[in-house]
This record gives C-alpha cells, sequence and structure tokens, in this order.
C-alpha cells in the first residue's frame, strides 16, 4: 500500500474559519502535528514554523489555511480560492484538502463545493476524489449517503434538523449527500456504504476498485462510528496516487488518515494531552445569535461572569463611542479580576436583531455581521493592550475572523480540547503582545452550555 512521499503530509483550506480549527485539533490531537494559517505561507515559513507547545511531535507534519468560502458566490469563490490554491500548491504533500463542514453547509450560489472541487483540480489533479462528512465524534453520521446530525438525545435527517434546515443562507434542504453534490457538479458521486464495510478485506478492495474506475467521480464513504473512519482511511491510502491526492470532507476524513497512520506504526497517538492551567479570568466576545451560544452565555452569566450586551444600534450609527464605553466599563470589571461576556444578542430571538435589520434596511446596508466582528475585534485588541495577556474566546465564525485580525495572528496551535472542534488554542502573533495569546475562536454551534466555564478552567 502506497505510504507517505514528503516531509509535509497533508495542506488543507478551510471554507469558513472555524471550521479550520476542527481540522486542526484532529490531527494534532491524533499524532500530526498541524499548524493553522490565516494566509497561505511559504514553503521557508511552514519549513522554518516553531510549535510552542509541541503537541504530537515538535517538526510540522501539516498545515492549514483558514478561509471564508463557504460564505461566498462562485464568483467570488474563484477570486478567493485560485491564489490561495496556487500558494499551497507551491509546497510538497501528499494530500490537500477542501475542507467542508460536517453539516455540509453550502448551496449553488453560496459556498459551492462541486465549484471548490473544480477549482482545486486545477493545481491537485486526481483521478479519484474521496469525500468524508460524516464525523461521528462531532455527531455528525451518513447512512447510505444520507448525513445525520444529533442534538441531546435526537439525532435528525440533516433536512429535518432544526437548526439546518431552518440556517438563514443555506438552508438544508436534501439529506442525500449525493443528490446535494449533483446541484453544484456535474461530476458522478460513488458511494462506498455500509454493506461495503461488512465485506472482508479482500472483497472490500475489489469494491474500490470498482468505485473508483470513472476518473473524475467523487467517491463518498458512509460513516455510522469510528471503526467505519478507520476503514475508511485505509482504503483512500490505497486508492491515493503519488503526486498530491484532492481529498474533500469534514475532519472526520482528517481522523481517517490519522487512524491509518496510527495502525500501521507511522505515528503515535498521546494518551492524554498536556493540560491547561486555569486562568485567572477570561473575556468572551460573541457576534454569533446560535442558541447553543446563547445557553453558554446564560451558564457564564449563573457562573459569576459579567455580562456586557453591546448597543448595535448604537454602533451602527457612532461606532468609536460605543467601543470606547464597553471598553471603559470591561477595563474596570476586569480590574476587579472578574470574567466577562460582551455579545451583540442572545441567541436568535433578541429583540435586537430586528431593530438590526431595519436599520440595515432603511440604510441600505447589510454589512451587520461586519461591523460586528470588527467592534468586537477592536474592544478586545485595546481589552489587552491595556490589562496584558487574558485567555480569549471569540463565538461565531465572522467574529473569530475579524478577532484575529486585529491581534495580528498569522497562525495557530492546538492547546488542550475542551470541545469538539473548539479546542484551546495558542496564538502566533507578529505584535509581541498577542503572541503566545491563549485564545478559543469556536462556531456558534460548538461545545456544551458549559464551555465558557470550562475555557476558564483548562478542562474539557
Amino acid at each position: 500500500m502506497k505510504q507517505l512521499n514528503n516531509d509535509i503530509w497533508l495542506s488543507y483550506y478551510g471554507d469558513d474559519f472555524t471550521g479550520s480549527t476542527d481540522v486542526m485539533e484532529t490531527l494534532a490531537l491524533n499524532g500530526i502535528p498541524t499548524a493553522l494559517f490565516l494566509q497561505p505561507p511559504t514553503s521557508e515559513e511552514v519549513k522554518n514554523f516553531k510549535l510552542k507547545k509541541n503537541i504530537g511531535e515538535k517538526t510540522l507534519k501539516a498545515f492549514g489555511v483558514a478561509g471564508i468560502s463557504r460564505s461566498l458566490n462562485k464568483q467570488e469563490m474563484e477570486k478567493e480560492l485560485l491564489p490561495v490554491f496556487e500558494k499551497i500548491s507551491q509546497i510538497p504533500t501528499d494530500f490537500f484538502q477542501y475542507k467542508v463542514c460536517s453539516t455540509l453547509d453550502s448551496a449553488p450560489d453560496k459556498g459551492n463545493i462541486g465549484w471548490a472541487t473544480e477549482l482545486a483540480e486545477r493545481f491537485f489533479p486526481s483521478a479519484t476524489i474521496p469525500i468524508i462528512i460524516g464525523a461521528p465524534f462531532l455527531n455528525r453520521f451518513v447512512v447510505f449517503g444520507n448525513l445525520f446530525a444529533r442534538i441531546g438525545e435526537e439525532t435528525y435527517r440533516l433536512d429535518r434538523h432544526p437548526v439546518m434546515s431552518n440556517h438563514p443562507i443555506t438552508p438544508m434542504q436534501e439529506s442525500d449527500i449525493r443528490r446535494h453534490l449533483a446541484l453544484q457538479s456535474d461530476k458522478k458521486c460513488q458511494l462506498f456504504d455500509l454493506h461495503h464495510f461488512g465485506l472482508e478485506e479482500e472483497k472490500r478492495n475489489e469494491k474500490i476498485d470498482e468505485l473508483s474506475h470513472n476518473l473524475g467521480d467523487f467517491l463518498l464513504f458512509d460513516t455510522f462510528d469510528q471503526s467505519h473512519l478507520e476503514i475508511a482511511g485505509s482504503l483512500i491510502f490505497k486508492i491515493k496516487q503519488k503526486k498530491t491526492q484532492l481529498l474533500v470532507g469534514s475532519s472526520g476524513i482528517n481522523y481517517a488518515l490519522a487512524k491509518y497512520l496510527q495502525n500501521t506504526g507511522t505515528i503515535k497517538k498521546e494518551d492524554k494531552p498536556p493540560k491547561a492551567n486555569k486562568a485567572a479570568q477570561i473575556i468572551v466576545v460573541a457576534g454569533s445569535c446560535s442558541p447553543i451560544t446563547a445557553n453558554q452565555l446564560n451558564y457564564a452569566s449563573e457562573m459569576g461572569f459579567k455580562e456586557l450586551q453591546i448597543d448595535v444600534i448604537d454602533l451602527l450609527n457612532h461606532p468609536e463611542e460605543e467601543i470606547s464605553s464597553i471598553v471603559e466599563i470591561a477595563s474596570q470589571l476586569l480590574s476587579e479580576n472578574k470574567s466577562l461576556t460582551i455579545f451583540s444578542a442572545k441567541g436568535p430571538k433578541d429583540n435586537s436583531i430586528a431593530k438590526v435589520n431595519q436599520w440595515m434596511i432603511e440604510n441600505g446596508n447589510d454589512n451587520s455581521g461586519k461591523i460586528i466582528g470588527e467592534a468586537l475585534g477592536k474592544i478586545v485588541k485595546k481589552l489587552l493592550e491595556e490589562n496584558g495577556k487574558i485567555r480569549v474566546v471569540a463565538a461565531g465564525g465572522d467574529t473569530s475572523g475579524y478577532l484575529a485580525r486585529q491581534l495580528e495572528i498569522y497562525a495557530l496551535e492546538t492547546l488542550y480540547p475542551i470541545a469538539p472542534g473548539a479546542p484551546l488554542c495558542v496564538a502566533h502573533s507578529h505584535n509581541p503582545q498577542f503572541d503566545g495569546l491563549e485564545i478559543s475562536l469556536k462556531g456558534g454551534q460548538n461545545g456544551k452550555e458549559n464551555y465558557f466555564q470550562a475555557i476558564l478552567n483548562g478542562q474539557s
């Protein structure tokens, strides 16, 4: 079976910011040292990158670039992705992954996965393109090609999922991944299903050869449990080409590859990652309107965190004044050794959302996410400049991206796994004030209700 040929084994582009940390975490905690860059690195930057915490090993074996393509139309995706793919392709790797969300957030006119794959093929041409979307460790399952996600004790087909079926930008109207992708690409999508996983190894290998016979096809793997990921990883290595192999998938595909390398003795997974210390206090900023983030904010309040809600209308009308007001109040609370939550709305039913939407209509402006994200980033920057390095959490993809820019963060590495897909990280910043900052950049849907308290304590 074909093995690894390069010093760097895998590179990837994440189609949203917070999902990119998910891959970094999965790889690092499974024995593949990984860094996540905010801009495409040069070969020298990758070669000379020094991990601060050495999770896994000391030598970098994988790197990613945190992206934004999930929010773009096809024309915008082409403009964004082609130069990034070109730069990444200049660094030899065994695999290149276009990382997508495990809830498959995409549509023909927004975050089109098929189009992104076609753009990637210009730099990473591949005979067959394996796809793994299911990530059982994140409660995402693919059964006979259909995607399911679990909330609490309930598992939903994705087109009936209470959140994803009502997503404001890319509502999931079809759970069959093959049908979903057919709206975004002319590629055929073959399926290695649950029955095939039950075959003897020789028969499985014959089946994978049969399904990868048509050049250019997608090859989707069912993934109901971790054992399916392990088998899928070995099968991907079986069909892997000598030149860079293009992959499409969630962090499930990274787990699959790592398990194969563990099983073959190429890498070793640490039994337990080093623990993070408890912080004296933390700053939480949330631009997410997710009900999960709202529950986390409420729990933090019950645990003694002090709440500061931004008046978004004041922010829209008088941005500098509102930012200064929040910073002044927050600084006083920090001087009293308090932990803070600073947010724009608490859940999808917050009264401020309707007011902001009305303001946007009246003013012909639809950039509320950008305005709020930039404001939260400026607030954190000022607070850290005045109060020193304090552990930080950003909730929401836009918020995370704008915060990282304000703090001049160019790369992240995993520090400790607080919640699946939302680790506590260490920042690499061009600004010494923020270099080494402990920070979590999480999606609105990630983490249990005690997530912010867990970040404070440095424990999952």
